[in-house]
């Protein structure tokens, strides 16, 4: 990351870079950013993302025209506020086990790296949700299917790094023991995923006389608690349902982007709180007057609503450590980007990670200051450009599950607190790009029981 915020300050907010015959052009400006992710034209993405082909298809997140936005229109009602409020329950059990898991490191002296803890928590989460079944990740992290998710996510990120692993048959020749792994891991994956799909579609078509019926707003409130798999069930493309094949592609993007972002991002979040005894008042002190004293009173969607200053709080974590810090797109036609002209055939790649911390909108970027996104504006130098705070990409291929992931992280991090104090221990973050942003050294910190009495004082 560093790489990349001098070769910014080097060569500027647009500049190129040659890889053998592929140009490639980083953009930094978020007024040319704005011209690529406000158009309903430009979204394929780069061929960066032909890593990830091989495990998630062509799904939402590597489709592109008709598939893309046919897919994009079914797949957004998964994100209704009342599914979304069936879902908190889920958010709140998982974060209670989590912090079962810490009682044990709760000492105030033991250095605790959270990243594993909120890998299994998160990948709890994103299998209940989006397939509606337990793999009890958090209890059983050797259940064959969480460790083949961990195991290709970890390998994904070392091929990403190492540019000549990108290619599938040299990735087999030079490191045949990770290929071996990395391809059995996904086939494994896949014959999980397809096997709950037959085994749903059968109790869903059994539940309904065989006539499968779409989930209108009206119903979704009646219905038992709905996962991304009974709306993929249950909707039709040109009048057809969807077959096994196209719903397994796109729950695997659900299971990749619905674990690897959001442990990303809470990782980063908590580790910032650690830091800052100031923040961690304040928001213990919110929780507080939101949700009472009562550690064990489960969270609704009012609650989390409710909790302002904590929204502020991961609003300014992810603007320091976005969990996709890079995101691309490939051109079949020359661009005219404010004037410049990118060619076609460029790899186009937007600097999210160098963006967020542009002095020109953040004044003292490198700070962690969440009041400057109070009073819903965010502090600027000079008139905000909308997309010069994209941690969740902006336009019509924007992140589709942001506020899944805003619920997600305000439910995990207010319950983590809730009996927990967090203390700056262990080594600071050390943030590296790869298909999201990681800390090379973890995300470290101590954790002591909450003392409610003395904080009353």
């Amino acid at each position: 990351m560093s790489f990349i915020a001098s070769n910014r300050e080097k060569y500027g907010p647009l500049y190129r870079v040659w890889l053998l015959n592929q140009l490639g052009v980083f953009s930094c400006d978020p007024a040319d950013v704005e011209v690529i992710l406000s158009s309903p034209h430009y979204i394929t993405k780069n061929n960066l993302y032909d890593l990830l082909q091989v495990w998630l298809g062509t799904g939402l997140l590597m489709s592109t025209g008709r598939k893309w936005h046919s897919r994009r229109k079914i797949i957004t009602p998964t994100f209704h506020f009342k599914i979304l409020e069936q879902f908190v329950e889920i958010f709140d059990q998982q974060s209670a086990v989590l912090v079962k898991k810490l009682e044990a490191l709760a000492d105030g002296k033991t250095v605790v790296n959270i990243v594993p803890l909120i890998c299994l928590m998160a990948l709890d989460v994103i299998a209940e949700t989006a397939m509606g079944t337990k793999v009890n990740a958090q209890m059983n992290p050797k259940f064959p299917y969480v460790m083949a998710v961990n195991t290709v996510a970890n390998i994904l990120a070392n091929r990403f790094i190492n540019v000549w692993q990108r290619i599938d048959w040299i990735f087999r020749l030079i490191a045949r023991e990770d290929a071996k792994k990395f391809f059995s891991s996904i086939e494994l994956m896949h014959e999980f995923t397809e096997r709950i799909i037959v085994e749903r579609r059968a109790a869903l078509e059994q539940s309904l006389g065989g006539d499968a019926i779409p989930a209108t707003d009206a119903e979704v409130g009646m219905k038992r608690r709905m996962a991304l798999l009974d709306v993929l069930l249950q909707s039709t493309m040109d009048g057809q349902p969807l077959s096994n094949e196209d719903i397994r592609e796109e729950v695997d993007t659900f299971m990749f982007e619905g674990h690897d972002t959001t442990t990303s991002a809470l990782s980063f979040c908590l580790h910032l709180i650690s830091r800052h005894s100031a923040v961690q008042a304040k928001l213990f002190e919110e929780i507080r007057e939101v949700l009472g004293d009562d550690e064990e009173r489960a969270v609704t969607l009012r609650d989390l609503g409710e909790l302002k200053y904590l929204e502020c709080v991961i609003k300014e974590s992810l603007r320091l450590y976005p969990p996709v810090p890079l995101i691309g797109r490939n051109f079949d036609e020359d661009v005219n980007l404010n004037g410049k002209i990118v060619p076609a055939g460029t790899n186009y790649t937007i600097g999210i990670f160098v963006m967020l911390r542009d002095p020109k909108y953040f004044p003292e970027p490198d700070k962690f200051r969440p009041e400057r996104f109070l009073n819903e504006s965010i502090e600027g130098g000079e008139k905000m450009n909308p997309y010069s705070y994209i941690p969740f990409s902006a336009g019509p291929r924007n992140c589709i599950g942001q506020k899944f992931a805003i619920l997600e992280m305000k439910s995990a991090i207010s319950k983590i607190l809730r009996h927990f104090e967090l203390l700056p221990l262990g080594k600071n973050v050390r943030p590296s790009m790869s298909i999201v942003l990681r800390s090379q050294n973890g995300s470290e910190m101590g954790f002591k029981p909450r003392n409610y009495a003395k904080a009353s004082e």
